[in-house]
């Protein structure tokens, strides 16, 4: 009769059966698993933060594409409104004389709406506070009554500012006090 654990490997009890090792390992065997665990968890963190390095290297990528990105489509917007500025132009002088009637008053309010989504702001207006980095002074024009700082007397052509930014300051007459 045939030991039943030998029966799977074809070794009848006994025949050049080896004992299974003993769990102790000797000192050189311990040694070398640790210099090898030690490589294994140095492999590990080095592989950890290289790809901790990559995965911020991929976020500042995405963000710096983003901000690119928006930047374009700011100056693309920008630069459509600023060949669009003659028109209102034309626009703000046929309003001064009432000249806007029918079908082309349609026209001016869909332009102004758009213009004002995109986030194009008029300024320059009789009786605002001089203001150098969003006036251009182009000559002295006194007022009927005195003021106390200098002040727009007369708007020549209106400036435009763009989500905050002057795109093109408005040109001037002024009263000094």
């Amino acid at each position: 009769m045939t030991d039943p654990q030998n029966e799977f490997s074809g070794e009848a009890a006994g025949e050049g059966v080896e004992s299974t090792p003993s769990p102790e390992a000797t000192p050189v065997e311990e040694e070398a698993t640790d210099v090898g665990a030690a490589e294994l968890e140095a492999l590990i963190a080095e592989r950890t933060a290289d790809l901790q390095r990559l995965q911020a290297e991929y976020v500042n990528y995405k963000k710096r594409v983003d901000r690119d990105r928006d930047l374009s489509r700011q100056h693309g917007i920008e630069a459509v409104l600023t060949d669009f500025m003659p028109v209102l132009d034309a626009i703000t002088l046929a309003k001064q004389h009432d000249d806007i009637a029918g079908g082309f008053k349609m026209v001016v309010d869909e332009l102004e709406k758009v213009t004002s989504k995109h986030g194009l702001v008029s300024f320059g207006e009789v009786g605002e506070e001089f203001d150098p980095t969003r006036h251009d002074a182009l000559m002295t024009v006194p007022m009927e009554e005195p003021v106390a700082v200098v002040t727009v007397s007369q708007v020549m052509q209106q400036g435009y500012s763009l989500n905050g930014r002057v795109i093109r300051p408005a040109r001037v007459g002024v009263a000094n006090p």
